[in-house]
Formats: C-alpha cells, structure tokens, sequence
C-alpha cells in the first residue's frame, strides 16, 4: 500500500463516509488501537503479506523498497491510523491514495488478496500485544478484530468476507497460511527491506532489531521458506529482545505510545493540504 497522489473522486467519497460508520467511537478502545506497539509486528505484516505470490509480485514491480524500504511500513500505519480511527475526509484520502497506488498492479483488485492484507494487519496488531504490550483480552480481540473491519472495506473486499468473530478469523488465518507460497519475489523485497542499502543512517543502526524481531514473529512455516536461519541461538536472542522492547514500553508514558499515530494523521492532511493547494 504505496501511497501516491489522489484525485479526491466523488467515488472516494462516498466510499469513506461508508468507512467512516465504522469509525471508533470508544474512548478506550481508540486509544489502544492508537497505540504504536503494532509498529514492531509491522515488518511482519509486510513479510506475510508477500508470502502471496500475487502480492509478492505486486510489490517487488511498483514499489520502490531498494531506496526507500521503510515507506511502505510509515504508509501501511497511516493508512490503518486514517481508515480506522481518522476522520471521514481521513478514510477518503487514504482510500484514494491506496486505489491510486494499486491501479497499474495485476491482481491489486482481487478480494482474496486484499482480504489477506488486511488480515495481516488485524493479525500482527494482536500479536505485538501478546508479546510487548498488555495482551487482548477476549473481548477485546473481539472489538479490535470489529474495528479493523473498514480496512478489509477500504481495500474493495466485500463486508461479508472480513471474519464476525475471532474464533471465525483464526480458523480462516490458518487456512489462509496453509495456501501461501514464499516465491523469489518475496526474497527479493525482503532482502531490500531488511537490508537496507540506501536508508538513513538511524534506520540502518536499527535494522538488526528489526530483523531479530521481524523474523522472529514469523509463523514458523513462513520463517524455514524464506530461508531464514533459526535454532536455539536465535531464540534466545529474540527473547532477549522481547523483553528489552516490553520493559522499555512498560515505562513509556501512554500518551507517548500514541503519538505517532497523531503524527501520523498530521502528515496526513498537510499532504493532502499542499496537494489541494497547488491544483
């Protein structure tokens, strides 16, 4: 989900006002999906996402990971900050930029696909919690996996395909990782996103957390047909790393921990402010 410009269509519109009846409403429940503990589990929302061949493909032909690998993570967070917890005017830029963006990519339009990309993002939300943060209850898994709902919306999938429970959408993630195929596209964008070679400096010094943690968080399956190397060293590592990233966030003040989605949804509309302003 590369964001580009967007024309702003009466089509985007009328598509994000839809959106924006499910937009979070709950005080508490906004302000945990505004937390950025997910930020860690982004890289492995990407690395799921192109175990799809289709979405592999996709990726590796029209975004630009080699130069710039950790834009598509600040525009994947955007535009869940945008779809769901944003303003209607929020949903309907980031719908037009990710309809802009997907509009020249082959199988960009297919419902299993999108379904599949949402999914990741519900899925990966929910496991950073588990692991860095306080994690879901039941019915809490049960409200975040609801307001999740308009991303599957957002992304063309029809609204009787996004999972009604958790139980439902556990039983479709399996079935869903059962189906993927980790293909030389897939290698090739991680090579790019996880080796960085054109990345600031502040990004690059970060990268071996981030892989440790990306690579870590994998399903198994996923992490052996990537060919990432993984025994007891590596485990130890990580969860080393787990417990460093949960204790450092346990003393983060909780309003810190949602800045950056308000800095987010800021970037946000001063961009489609200088685009307004110079048509």
């Amino acid at each position: 989900m590369t964001p580009r410009r967007t024309d702003g269509s009466a089509s985007d519109t009328r598509r994000a006002s839809r959106l924006g009846h499910g937009r979070v409403q709950d005080p508490d429940l906004r302000r945990c999906i505004a937390d950025s503990t997910p930020v860690a589990a982004g890289g492995r929302a990407i690395l799921l996402q192109i175990a799809d061949p289709v979405v592999a493909a996709g990726v590796r032909r029209h975004s630009d990971f080699a130069r710039r690998p950790q834009q598509r993570l600040v525009h994947t967070l955007m535009f869940v900050y945008a779809v769901v917890i944003g303003t209607a005017s929020d949903s309907a830029t980031a719908v037009g930029f990710v309809d802009r963006a997907h509009r020249p990519v082959a199988g960009a339009d297919d419902v299993d696909r999108q379904l599949w990309v949402a999914a990741t993002l519900f899925d990966s939300a929910r496991r950073a919690h588990d692991l860095f943060g306080t994690p879901f209850s039941d019915a809490r898994a049960e409200q975040v996996l609801a307001a999740y709902a308009p991303l599957a919306t957002a992304l063309r999938v029809p609204d009787d395909r996004w999972p009604t429970s958790v139980a439902a959408f556990d039983r479709y993630w399996q079935g869903a990782l059962d189906g993927l195929r980790v293909t030389d596209d897939a290698r090739g964008v991680v090579r790019d996103l996880l080796h960085p070679r054109f990345a600031p400096r502040w990004v690059r010094a970060a990268m071996p957390l981030v892989r440790i943690v990306t690579v870590g968080m994998l399903p198994e399956r996923i992490r052996a047909a990537y060919g990432f190397a993984w025994g007891p060293r590596e485990q130890r590592r990580f969860d080393r790393t787990v417990r460093l990233v949960a204790t450092v966030r346990a003393v983060v003040p909780r309003p810190l921990l949602r800045l950056p989605a308000a800095l987010l949804l800021r970037g946000l509309r001063r961009t489609t402010r200088r685009h307004a302003a110079v048509r």
